[in-house]
């Protein structure tokens, strides 16, 4: 159950708290952000990655930034100063545009000491990450966090594609009176119905 607040953003029921996570937090995790954001939901997005990437002139030129420091809106600047064309034609100054309307700059996963009911990510290999982070963390609370992958192409067609299959997928969980006994039957189900590789696995805070 939704209302919409005096934004027009809408109110969940549920308090899910709610991490998406993608490599460098600039177009997977930050456009399931802007749609969850949306739809109500509790949601913070992440990278794993060591910098944050983005494309440049030619693939063994990319534009590197360091979590944390650098804002969305010094990297809208710079981009659009170096080359305004090459930047709107292959949507960059776009997305981080959208970017720093949700948030001043990229975050870290492995540098956030909050807790999560739910972590979407979008890729094996940071699926891999968080799990080997949460490894890594002094268990205090033992409270479960699901981690959820859904394979998603890293381009702005297939971020927009999966950032509504994630806002669905949430939709689907926050009504789970137990998440803990039908979640593996509820996500191979969901993974039938997208059709992208789901994996899934419970780790402890």
């Amino acid at each position: 159950m939704v209302r919409s607040d005096a934004t027009g953003n809408m109110q969940r029921r549920k308090d899910l708290k709610i991490a998406v996570v993608c490599s460098s937090n600039q177009n997977r995790s930050m456009e399931a952000h802007s749609a969850m954001r949306k739809r109500g939901f509790q949601v913070q997005s992440f990278g794993t990655g060591t910098y944050v990437k983005l494309p440049g002139p030619a693939p063994d030129k990319p534009n590197v930034y360091t979590f944390g420091t650098t804002t969305y809106d010094e990297m809208y600047k710079e981009l659009y100063k170096k080359d305004a064309y090459l930047y709107t034609q292959n949507g960059i100054l776009h997305m981080l545009d959208r970017n720093r309307r949700i948030k001043k700059r990229p975050e870290r996963y492995q540098d956030c000491p909050d807790e999560f009911d739910i972590v979407v990510t979008c890729e094996e290999r940071v699926y891999d990450q968080v799990i080997e982070d949460m490894s890594k963390r002094e268990q205090h609370s033992f409270t479960p966090v699901h981690i959820i992958n859904i394979e998603i192409a890293d381009n702005h067609e297939e971020a927009t594609i999966g950032a509504g299959q994630i806002v669905e997928l949430c939709e689907i969980l926050e009504e789970l009176d137990d998440m803990e006994h039908n979640l593996d039957e509820i996500l191979q189900a969901f993974e039938e119905k997208i059709g992208r590789h789901i994996l899934h696995t419970v780790a402890f805070y």
